[in-house]
Formats: C-alpha cells, sequence, structure tokens
C-alpha cells in the first residue's frame, strides 16, 4: 500500500514537472508568434495590435480552441497589473520639452475631453439605441479614453511627425486619459449597486485626482531623494528601482482611496524627465517591458473572447464607433481646442486619432468581474468596438494626416520621446601612440581634428595632462578622445580575435593579403589602437572592420 502511494506521489510531482515545463516552453512560443506578428503587420502597414488579438483568439475559445479560458476575475488582475507597466511608460517615455506648448490643451482633452466624449456616446446608446441609463453611461465611460500604446507604436513606426505640436498633444493626452476613464467606470458601477448621491461622486472624484496626483508625487520624491544620496554601482538595479518606484506609485494611491493609475503616469512623467543615470536604456526598458505588457493584454483578451458571441455584437459595436467617431470625439475636441484657437485641420486630426484600445476592454472586464446588471454582453461590446477603432482608425491615421497636410516634413516624431538625444550620446575613446607613431613631437592643434572631435585628455606616464593646442605628444601617450556615439555601428561593422596560432601574429597589416584597410581600429588590453600600415598584429588583438 504504501508502495502505491509513493507511486502515486512520484507520478503527481512528475506531472506537476511535466506540465511547468510544457506551459514555460508554450510562454516562449506565444512570444516568438508574437514578434513573428510584429513583423508581419508592420510590412502590411497593419496596426500590431490586431495581429496578437487575432493570436489570441485563434488559440483561444474559437472553433480551433487549444486553451479553455473564460476567468474574468483573473483576467482583470493580470490585465491590471500589465497596465500599471504601460501606463508608467506613457509618462517615462514622454519628453516634457516637447509637451510642454500644448500641456494645457493636452490636459483639458485627458479630462473635460474625456467626460464629454462619455456624455455624448452615452446619450446617443440611451436615445438612439434605447439602452437602460446606467448601461448607457457605462458604454460611455469604457470607450471614453483613447489607447496611448496604439497612438505611440503608429507614430514611431510610421515616423509621423506632426505639424503644431500635434503629435506631442497626441501622446500626452493618450497616455493620461485613461485614468479619468476609470474614475467614470467606478462611479458608475457604484451607483449601480445603489446608494450613489452627488455629493458622493464629487467626494470620489476629488479624491481620485487629488490623493492620485499626491501620491505619484511623493513616490517620485522619495525616489529623487534617495537616487540623490545613494550611487547604486551595480549595473541593472537602477532598473529594478524605477519598476519598483512604478508599483509603488500605483499601490500606494489605491491604499489611500487615490486614482492609482494617474499615480503611475504621474510617477512616470516626473522620473522620465529629471537628470538619470542611463536614461536611454531604462527607456528602452520599459519601452520593451511595456510592449510584453501589451502582447499579454491582448492575447489573454483574445483567449477571453468568443468569436460567435462577438460576431453577434459586431452591428451593434459599428454603429456606436460610428457615432464615437463621428460625433461624440469630434465635438468635444472641436469644442476645447477651439477655445486655444487651433487650425480645423488639427482638431480634425486629434478626433481622428482617438483610437481606443486595451484600457477600454480591461475596464470592461473590470466591469463583468463585478457582476452587475447590464442587460447585454458588454465585454464583446466593447472588444468590438476597439477591434474597429484600431482597424479603421489605426490603418488610415497616416493617410489621414497626409490628406489634412498635418505631416511636418522638417520634423522628427522621436524628439516627442524621452530616448531621443539630439545630439547623440558623449562617447570617451581612448587611443595609444605606439612607439613609431608618426604623431611624435606633433602639437595637438596641429591634429587639426574635425567638430564634434575632441581631445578631452593626455595621460603620459599615467600622470594626467590638461589637454590644449600647444602640448607636444609623445611616444606611448594614451590619448583619451570624445566624440557622438555612432548608433548603427553594428549594422556596418564587425569584429575578429586573433587567437594564438594565428599566422598573422608578429606581421605588420602592409605584409598581409586581403581587405586590410578595412580594419578601422584594433582593441587591446592596454587600449584602442588605430592602426596604420606598419602596425604588427599581437595575440589577442580584436579587429574592428567594416563588413564586406
Amino acid at each position: 500500500m504504501s508502495g502505491s502511494i509513493w507511486t502515486f506521489l512520484f507520478a503527481r510531482i512528475l506531472y506537476n514537472v511535466v506540465m511547468t515545463q510544457y506551459f514555460i516552453l508554450l510562454a516562449a512560443l506565444l512570444i516568438f508568434c508574437a514578434v513573428a506578428v510584429e513583423k508581419m503587420t508592420s510590412k502590411i502597414k497593419m496596426p500590431m495590435l490586431l495581429g496578437f488579438i487575432a493570436l489570441g483568439l485563434f488559440i483561444g475559445n474559437g472553433s480551433m480552441s487549444m486553451i479553455r479560458y473564460e476567468d474574468y476575475s483573473l483576467t482583470e488582475t493580470i490585465c491590471s497589473c500589465a497596465l500599471i507597466i504601460v501606463m508608467f511608460y506613457g509618462g517615462f517615455g514622454t519628453s516634457w520639452k516637447e509637451a510642454r506648448p500644448v500641456a494645457v490643451s493636452a490636459g483639458l482633452l485627458a479630462s473635460l475631453g474625456v467626460l464629454a466624449t462619455a456624455l455624448l456616446t452615452s446619450a446617443f446608446c440611451i436615445a438612439v439605441l434605447g439602452f437602460p441609463p446606467l448601461t448607457g453611461l457605462l458604454i460611455g465611460a469604457l470607450i471614453c479614453s483613447t489607447d496611448a500604446a496604439s497612438v505611440f507604436s503608429i507614430l514611431r513606426s510610421r515616423h509621423l511627425a506632426l505639424k503644431y505640436h500635434t503629435d506631442s498633444l497626441l501622446e500626452v493626452e493618450s497616455g493620461s486619459n485613461d485614468p479619468m476613464s476609470y474614475m467614470l467606470v467606478l462611479i458608475i458601477l457604484t451607483m449601480m449597486k445603489g446608494g450613489m448621491t452627488f455629493e458622493n461622486i464629487v467626494t470620489m472624484l476629488v479624491a481620485q485626482i487629488a490623493l492620485g496626483l499626491l501620491a505619484g508625487w511623493l513616490v517620485y520624491y522619495a525616489a529623487k531623494v534617495f537616487l540623490e544620496k545613494v550611487e547604486l554601482e551595480i549595473a541593472g538595479f537602477l532598473t529594478i528601482f524605477v519598476f519598483a518606484c512604478a508599483l509603488a506609485s500605483y499601490a500606494s494611491a489605491a491604499l489611500i482611496g487615490g486614482n492609482g493609475y494617474l499615480a503611475v503616469y504621474m510617477t512616470g512623467i516626473l522620473m522620465g524627465n529629471a537628470k538619470l543615470r542611463e536614461k536611454k536604456e531604462l527607456v528602452h526598458f520599459f519601452d520593451g517591458l511595456s510592449a510584453l505588457m501589451q502582447i499579454v493584454i491582448f492575447f489573454i483578451l483574445g483567449l477571453l473572447a468568443k468569436p460567435d458571441l462577438l460576431l453577434a455584437m459586431l452591428p451593434m459595436a459599428f454603429v456606436i464607433f460610428l457615432a464615437l467617431s463621428l460625433f461624440a470625439r469630434p465635438a468635444a475636441v472641436f469644442a476645447i481646442l477651439g477655445l486655444k484657437k487651433a487650425p480645423w485641420q488639427q482638431s480634425a486630426l486629434v478626433s481622428f486619432a482617438g483610437l481606443r484600445g486595451a484600457a477600454s476592454i480591461v475596464f470592461a472586464i473590470m466591469a463583468m468581474a463585478d457582476q452587475a446588471e447590464f442587460g447585454l454582453d458588454v465585454f464583446h461590446l466593447v472588444f468590438g468596438i476597439v477591434l474597429f477603432s484600431i482597424t479603421i482608425q489605426g490603418t488610415l491615421l497616416p493617410f489621414a494626416a497626409r490628406k489634412l497636410d498635418m505631416v511636418n516634413g522638417e520634423g522628427n516624431v522621436l524628439k516627442t520621446f524621452n530616448d531621443y538625444s539630439e545630439d547623440g550620446d558623449l562617447c570617451f575613446c581612448q587611443v595609444v601612440l605606439d612607439q613609431r607613431t608618426p604623431l611624435h613631437g606633433h602639437t595637438i592643434e596641429s591634429l587639426a581634428l574635425p567638430s564634434g572631435l575632441s581631445v578631452a585628455l593626455v595621460l603620459r606616464n599615467r600622470k594626467p595632462l590638461v589637454p590644449h593646442g600647444g602640448l607636444i605628444l609623445h611616444a606611448l601617450d594614451t590619448l583619451i578622445v570624445t566624440g557622438t556615439k555612432f548608433e548603427s555601428a553594428g549594422k556596418l561593422l564587425d569584429q575578429e580575435r586573433i587567437e594564438a596560432q594565428d599566422e598573422r601574429i608578429g606581421r605588420a597589416l602592409m605584409d598581409l593579403q586581403g581587405d586590410v584597410h578595412r580594419i578601422v581600429c584594433i582593441k587591446r588590453e592596454e587600449g584602442y589602437v588605430v592602426p596604420d600600415g606598419t602596425t604588427i598584429l599581437q595575440e589577442g588583438d580584436m579587429l574592428i572592420f567594416l563588413k564586406s
């Protein structure tokens, strides 16, 4: 009997191990598929998020289902956590320098604009489609915000620099309007349960906004003080620290009754525009992490959706999408931007660029998990609206920008993001002058270095010398040269190590056959050597050369 128990336990453990490895492998395969989908959609000029949704639908609950998944509560938890990263990156990646001229307009669109869009859409649903009042208000609240990930993706992939700082306007608005939608959804869900007075609504709104902003600022300030006092010496710890700040801002705001998403965005935009080391690397990390979170969100949403129910809701979803895109959103945008006397072309493009996305569906799942009575399938209805928005508006946005003459041919949309560097990164290179250098006895000014390249320091017998035009160079001097980092070096340059048995050791470059003229520099233990024909190759040399 005991032998049977041990056999059963062993089999159970083995099964769990195998299933764990299976799910890890499946997760890796799905990420590989997502990367392939991104490449495919970029080639056919289709928004990549559609590909992620299609992947989830294919693997999920359709006729070819491989995974059965119907858990709204778990989906809400996973997607809410993923949305924290997406919201944080929305602020962290935004350049305040570029956004400042349109900050007021973007703020109005993200607050009053979202509220107006929600009310106008709700009015259409109630008056024309006959929705119950609270259900109509809920639909308006769910789809009133625009999707930052979709807008960022299109602006960057199509290199859409827009006139009148419209690219920055769209970036800030789409990155900051989800908190308002979230607050409206919370209020309406509370009203559906009863006992919500006007005073309660006002109190809740004020608390959500004020405490959310306060929590976001406090986390940023605490992080700023910490980084001023403590230097994180281990590479990568700054990334971990900033990631923890994103989580802390959301959790702290939620604990005190504030808006967690607003706090996350606030912390993100403050930290993203602070003087942080490795800023560009941080932006790139959160860009990749945000992309992964989008894959997770849309894939899980695709798993959760049922194609037959989605198809049944598409006609109604299309009608609401038209009302939202042709009536509610334009009315709100033209009214707000009209106060700033914006050109009609700008207002028209901002109206058209109001793509719906992940947040709308995540908030719809939150509503479904709340188990309130809606009288219709809210999740699949909102899913359908988002599909139409991403497909139609996302695909036609570059075309609309050109037709409205809003493309700024001389601009650079990358300036609106924090990983853009107008002058490039400053790079320090070490060059050791060998015994036979032709520079021996020459002054620094006689080198006639081109603009952008300069000698920052000279080391002679390990002693630093402040460089000046009249300083005479000696053999074995080490020059610290500054210039601008070449971002595309990896595409043009390759490298080869000289191993112990290499027949080229001890020979001068001029005596070698082949394309030795393509050797740009040689990396040695003591530094980099700029070669000439007399340079002797040594064991361990790393040859850096132009690709053929």
